[in-house]
């Protein structure tokens, strides 16, 4: 069965997708992209040193994969925008991961300013992939102006506390009409397998990867995990009951 994920016409064979922040060594990207088998990593334009070798973060990016640069660090559509201009025009690409943040103590996206960057880099022919807080209403204005998935986040940015807007996310599951990417908050191999269970398309990790004594093996525990949840959605999970029901009948036994 081919149930690969499909963005914008590129597939990808995973549904783990990994940010690369916080890496205390880069040299060690290779291996986690070898174990974890992620095919899209997201980086911040201003960790892409293109004058240094040694600390340009792409260098250390296989190439068959995706490279989608954030914009981390903008806090309105307009610097988003700059960023996402900049980085295409240096050879990044056209995907982009919008992140408009000017809340400093929560690092809650700014819904609106997202919006707006939106649209303007999806007419100019960006894949845009905005990351929000998990809201209907901005969920389908996005759609409205080019988005190519939404990005709800689980939990603010680098609590690793899971998905504490699940009902929210699973609204967008049901409603929306693109890949629903969770992002942020997800600091447990079961808090991925939880959102996959749930029906999301995708999930990105960053911290919990990047932050763990062993980051190589942690990022295989996240793939597989990644790989149970989708298995159990699409295996169609039995309801939840109020009261007991016997899995082997209780009359006729004995009595024969």
């Amino acid at each position: 069965m081919n149930d690969n994920l499909i963005i914008k016409g590129k597939e990808f064979k995973s549904r783990l997708f990994v940010g690369t922040g916080k890496f205390a060594d880069k040299k060690i990207i290779p291996d986690l992209i070898k174990k974890s088998n992620s095919e899209m990593l997201t980086v911040a334009l201003r960790r892409v040193d293109f004058e240094s070798d040694q600390e340009n973060i792409l260098k250390y990016i296989n190439e068959n994969c995706t490279v989608m640069i954030n914009t981390s660090g903008a806090r309105t559509a307009d610097e988003a925008v700059r960023i996402a201009r900049i980085a295409k025009a240096a050879g990044c690409g056209d995907w982009v991961k919008i992140e408009v943040i000017a809340d400093n103590k929560y690092l809650l996206p700014d819904n609106q300013e997202t919006i707006k960057a939106t649209e303007v880099l999806a007419k100019e022919g960006f894949i845009v992939m905005p990351y929000v807080t998990a809201d209907l209403m901005v969920a389908k204005k996005l759609k409205e102006v080019g988005a190519a998935s939404v990005m709800p986040l689980g939990a603010p940015i680098g609590t690793n506390r899971g998905l504490k807007s699940k009902e929210f996310i699973r609204i967008l599951i049901e409603e929306i009409d693109l890949p629903i990417i969770v992002d942020a908050g997800i600091g447990r191999p079961s808090h991925a397998c939880e959102a996959m269970e749930m029906g999301a398309d995708a999930v990105l990790v960053n911290t919990a990867i990047a932050t763990a004594s062993d980051p190589v093996l942690i990022g295989r525990a996240f793939a597989k995990a990644v790989e149970a949840g989708r298995e159990a959605y699409l295996s169609g999970p039995a309801s939840k009951k109020k009261y007991a029901d016997a899995s082997s009948p209780l009359t006729g036994f004995l009595n024969d």
